[in-house]
């Protein structure tokens, strides 16, 4: 049955939640209504909702962008009744940026959460264009609602990944490797083939389970310098038969300005740092070390919505685990969530399930 009402958390300024309903949209040609069940609660959120830090369209807006969930409207017959997952980024497909096939950067862009309007994934309903949806196949083992994380959690480290151009063989660095985001970047890398994948966080309890989940040696940067940290990576490296002062591909997902340090730290010779982490941090870095090194640096942004089914499957056929890190909760918490999630208290990253 379709809703008159869509039912809603708005974020009606930053720090205040509000349950609202909002008259259903008429939909617009090619836009489909998806019946949400489930939206993961991601940083980028809470930093509009804490920190101030400004959405295009302005508040009150409803929150959220990595959801999944049901087509039950709309003029794609042949989209009705399927279960899709919706990209945290949607491009124009009509412009320079995305003919050049960089859509995940495309400045007319919309983002559930961000600039849609008042539309965002922590609600019961959200109209979307039809066209870059992805397709969830039947008979998986994984849950629906889980896969709302491959909207953002896992769809943005594939990209950061292949921006990296990272091969069989590789060797990477990921620093928050045992974070809501570092956790798939770590199994991502493995997956892809990386020949070694070395985790850094500052959760001990964490970081143990990522030894069974990508990374083949860890470090808890806590009370070390960079030095003492490059130090134990070249010391692992002796013992492995590996080169440990060129190659590295570095993976920077904290978005702090310690990580920042880190990454820039252990930067070396024909090395590359993919900045995954958002932060609003000034870090300062001599550039001319890059023209020594001829090293690369690069930022990354979201996901080709053409790339998700190349994600979602690494998530179907066991390269990404998804039951260890991902957990699902009630709509209604959203406000303890949010509170948890701001004060680091979460284990998993937490998918929540309309309720209302």
């Amino acid at each position: 049955m379709i809703p008159d009402t869509i039912r809603t958390w708005q974020m009606t300024e930053p720090g205040r939640l509000q349950r609202t309903d909002i008259p259903r949209p008429e939909l617009r040609p090619g836009e489909v209504l998806v019946e949400i069940r489930g939206c993961g609660v991601c940083h980028t959120d809470l930093s509009y909702f804490y920190d101030g830090v400004p959405t295009v369209d302005k508040p009150p807006m409803t929150l959220g962008h990595e959801i999944a969930g049901v087509v039950v409207a709309g003029d794609q017959s042949g989209l009705i009744g399927a279960e899709v997952i919706i990209p945290a980024v949607l491009p124009c497909n009509d412009c320079d940026i995305c003919r050049a096939d960089r859509g995940n950067r495309c400045l007319k862009q919309r983002m559930p959460g961000n600039s849609m309007g008042i539309w965002g994934g922590f609600a019961s309903h959200i109209p979307v264009p039809a066209r870059d949806l992805c397709r969830v196949p039947p008979g998986r083992p994984q849950p629906l609602e889980h896969l709302a994380v491959v909207a953002d959690a896992i769809a943005t480290p594939f990209h950061a990944a292949k921006r990296a151009g990272l091969q069989p063989g590789d060797r990477v660095v990921v620093i928050g490797a045992a974070g809501g985001v570092g956790s798939f970047m770590t199994q991502i890398a493995k997956g892809l083939g990386a020949r070694a994948v070395v985790a850094i966080d500052l959760n001990e309890e964490k970081l143990e389970l990522m030894r069974g989940y990508g990374a083949d040696f860890t470090i808890n940067p806590r009370g070390r310098s960079a030095r003492e940290v490059k130090d134990l990576i070249k010391d692992w490296c002796k013992t492995q038969g590996l080169p440990a002062n060129y190659g590295w591909k570095i993976f920077e997902v904290t978005g702090s300005k310690a990580g920042q340090e880190l990454a820039l730290a252990l930067l070396s010779f024909v090395g590359r740092l993919i900045v995954v982490g958002y932060g609003t941090a000034e870090t300062q870095y001599m550039l001319s070390k890059l023209m020594a090194f001829e090293a690369d640096m690069i930022g990354v942004w979201g996901c080709r919505p053409a790339d998700y089914p190349e994600v979602l499957g690494m998530c179907l056929d066991g390269r990404i685990a998804l039951g260890p890190f991902v957990e699902t909760r009630p709509m209604s918490q959203i406000g303890q969530v949010f509170d948890e999630a701001h004060h680091g208290r979460l284990k998993k990253r937490v998918v929540l399930t309309p309720d209302f």
